[in-house]
């Protein structure tokens, strides 16, 4: 910290000069003042790392200049000298803002120390405030929204690897935000001054895959009436996004793989290598690898693709989130349409969280939006819910459903098969499961403990 700047207010020369002294001496940067009104000109013209005031001052006192930095330059370290004994100004100057205070006279090695503490912690206040904003920033940018366990897991898998040249692999259901993932892994890396492009595979017609690729040249097909660039070479510098990759025919798998492999991509209709710098993230919410053991994908293909694994969370899995997310595609609806949403009512999100979302987050998104948008003045009610939030279903009496055969049956085998049922049509959500059954929660996971179910 020897290169901090300090700016020492002292009304007595001789004692300024001293105080001066000994702080250029540890190779600090000093300037001084022997009053308030050249302090807060100095300050304003180029504020200093740290000021050092006496309590007494030739045109008013330090207490003044502190309540006047603290307005004006919040961040700015501040050390109060005051004369000896004059505890209840040291207790009143710390009350006020500043950092520490020296009990004057006061020896060499106090004021340094005084000095190297104060700029330490001011050091470490305003590193953690940048990491703060730092990580609203990227909460800001990414738009992802969560604090189950498994969003904290995939949040540390995306800062280990964003800032690397690996290529992603980004698996899960529809709509559970992969392009939102994939957004900020470029976000965060070293590329995130160069392009994002986004690719939907499952969207481009075979034909024209080849070129929407690679690129083409001019004639090098019907319509082609001049040269155009394909994704590979718009992404240079950046990241390109290869959604739904699953959906991408045989016949271009190779050239892909090529692209990959070589680092440069020929246009359709060319005989040029294009060089291109590229980090590649992919998405599909098939299982590639059963794929490749069906022949529908190429095994070089998935393992080039594969490189890091990241499985999103279904949102029947982080039920715990839910709240969140209606908070924060309330605040968008509003900021989007012009209009006032209201909090949901606690009935409302609680038929939310039962709710099963088989379109994830997406799916929830669109509902929050389309129940504001319907709703009597942004405030949504329980009538407000499509058909598909409906009451639950009431609890079947087992008698009317099951007779007990002459044989007898294994208690144990209806059991574990009810388990199994509620956990089928409730697509993994045990809460919702042991709802279905009229189950605690925790009876219905000592069940699931006891039939080995836990881990299904």
């Amino acid at each position: 910290m020897t290169e901090a700047s300090i700016l020492v207010v002292e009304d007595d020369a001789q004692q300024r000069e001293l105080v001066a002294d000994i702080l250029v001496r540890q190779g600090y940067r000093v300037s001084q003042a022997e009053g308030q009104d050249q302090a807060q000109q100095l300050i304003e013209a180029s504020p200093p790392d740290l000021v050092l005031s006496d309590w007494k001052l030739n045109d008013g006192d330090g207490m003044s200049l502190l309540q006047w930095i603290r307005q004006t330059h919040p961040m700015l370290s501040f050390v109060m000298a005051t004369a000896y004994g004059s505890i209840a100004h040291a207790v009143e100057a710390v009350q006020a803002g500043a950092d520490d205070y020296l009990s004057k006279p006061f020896e060499r090695q106090a004021l340094l120390l005084s000095i190297q503490r104060t700029l330490k912690t001011r050091s470490l206040a305003a590193e953690n405030r940048r990491l703060s904003e730092q990580l609203s920033e990227r909460d800001r940018l990414v738009d992802i929204v969560g604090r189950a366990p498994s969003m904290q897991r995939l949040y540390r898998r995306i800062e280990k690897i964003a800032d690397t040249e690996a290529t992603v692999l980004l698996t899960g259901e529809s709509g559970t935000g992969k392009e939102l993932v994939a957004r900020a892994i470029h976000q965060l890396s070293s590329r995130n001054s160069g392009p994002f492009v986004a690719v939907n595979c499952a969207a481009i017609p075979e034909g024209l895959m080849e070129a929407e690729f690679l690129g083409a040249e001019k004639g090098a097909y019907t319509g082609a009436h001049a040269a155009r660039a394909g994704k590979f070479e718009a992404a240079r510098g950046g990241t390109l996004f290869l959604d739904e990759i699953g959906e991408l025919p045989l016949s271009i798998q190779p050239k892909l793989l090529r692209a990959l492999q070589e680092g440069s991509v020929t246009r359709v209709g060319g005989n040029r290598e294009i060089a291109t710098d590229v980090r590649i993230v992919a998405a599909t919410n098939r299982e590639l690898a059963e794929e490749v053991r069906g022949g529908q994908f190429r095994e070089d293909l998935f393992y080039r693709l594969n490189v890091v694994p990241i499985q999103l969370p279904a949102l029947r899995e982080r039920t715990e989130d839910i709240p969140a997310l209606v908070d924060h595609f309330r605040a968008r609806t509003s900021r989007l349409h012009g209009i006032e949403a209201s909090e949901f009512p606690r009935p409302v999100m609680r038929r939310m969280m039962d709710y099963a979302w088989p379109g994830n987050v997406r799916e929830l998104g669109n509902a929050v939006e389309r129940l504001i948008l319907l709703s009597d003045e942004g405030e949504v009610s329980m009538d407000d819910l499509p058909a598909e939030f409906g009451s639950r279903l009431p609890i079947a009496d087992a008698t009317d459903l099951f007779t007990l055969p002459p044989g007898g049956v294994s208690w144990e085998s209806l059991e574990k098969s009810a388990l199994e049922q509620a956990l089928e049509i409730s697509r993994g959500n045990r809460s919702q499961a042991a709802k279905l059954l009229d189950l605690s929660y925790k009876t219905f996971l000592y069940r699931l403990q006891k039939h080995d179910l836990d881990q299904s």
